[in-house]
């Protein structure tokens, strides 16, 4: 952590950047540079599987476009690179690895069919299907033996068993989870690439991340990400979860079949980046009653992130087209 305000915006390349993670960016721009701090860019590529070629051009024409320039980032550098998280297994494995030493994370041995049978079985049961903690208790010279004969294994958190794990929301407060209702969650996975969780919260403590602004649907991802922190001895950064875009209609998040919500589609489309710009602020934050139309000047004098609503936010086409149509 850090004194200077330090916020990230960092898209997966797997697709078009869609206009929900251009609002979350264009939330962190702001709030940097209205408190004289760094905005950076990272791209969170470790998901291999769902990656889509040109995507992370496309997320960097979408950025620029917008006008949302950036201060560190995998094309401009900054003392903290590698900002492309491909470039940086080796920290995630290092600290998989500490965690296991300090008994916070142990290996799982356990088939992709082991966990179906065990879904399969709890739903059976009408149990919320997870991971039952099969490999958490075993001998470590069972797991030296296995893993010396090359078995694959990922590396899972031990989360607490007893107690509580409180998370404060900036714009929702305390939010609390019984930990006997948490899982152990995945941290490195057999082909030595992180999930999210790891790789996230790894990268949020050495780039010096102060303030972390995301979309709401990572905050049953907070206590894991909490207890992390916990594990290593790290400050956590403020959490800010930002509320939901949903369709015309409010039935469902917003979506390709509603019409256009990638960026770059909406540029071929003729509308005009003051126009995104100014619609996307209104999506979950209002300055007052009457004025809507704002210069990326007056959002950055007027524009407050603890008056964010944290309720979700409907998108409307008819809006965007108004205002595209004023510019």
């Amino acid at each position: 952590m850090t004194d200077q305000v330090r916020v990230r915006f960092a898209p997966s390349p797997t697709g078009d950047l869609h206009v929900g993670g251009a609002r979350t960016a264009l939330f962190n721009w702001l709030f940097a540079r209205q408190h004289g701090g760094a905005f950076i860019l990272r791209i969170e590529d470790t998901d291999q599987a769902r990656l889509v070629g040109q995507s992370i051009a496309g997320i960097i024409e979408s950025l620029r476009w917008l006008g949302l320039h950036w201060d560190e980032g995998p094309d401009v550098g900054g003392p903290y690179g590698p900002y492309v998280q491909s470039q940086r297994l080796h920290l995630y494995r290092e600290h998989a690895q500490r965690l296991v030493l300090a008994g916070h994370a142990y290996y799982c041995f356990c088939t992709p069919e082991r966990l179906e049978r065990v879904r399969q079985e709890q739903r059976a049961r009408s149990e919320p299907p997870g991971y039952d903690r099969h490999c958490r208790y075993l001998p470590e010279a069972e797991v030296e033996e296995r893993l010396a004969r090359g078995e694959p294994a990922v590396i899972r958190f031990k989360m607490p068993l007893e107690g509580e794990t409180t998370i404060v929301d900036l714009l929702r407060g305390e939010i609390t989870y019984e930990n006997r209702l948490l899982q152990d969650l995945v941290l490195l996975k057999s082909d030595g690439f992180p999930t999210y969780h790891l790789a996230n919260v790894v990268d949020d403590h050495y780039m010096r991340i102060s303030h972390i602004l995301r979309a709401e649907e990572w905050i049953p991802s907070a206590p894991l990400h909490y207890q992390l922190y916990r594990a290593f001895g790290w400050e956590m950064p403020v959490l800010c979860h930002l509320p939901l875009i949903l369709s015309p209609d409010g039935k469902g998040k917003l979506s390709k079949r509603h019409g256009a919500t990638g960026v770059l589609e909406f540029k071929r489309q003729g509308y005009l980046p003051e126009a995104m710009i100014n619609y996307l602020a209104h999506l979950g934050w209002a300055y007052d009653a009457e004025q809507e139309i704002f210069s990326l000047e007056e959002l950055l004098e007027k524009f407050r992130l603890e008056e964010v609503n944290p309720h979700p936010a409907r998108f409307n086409f008819e809006k965007l087209l108004w205002m595209n149509q004023y510019y």
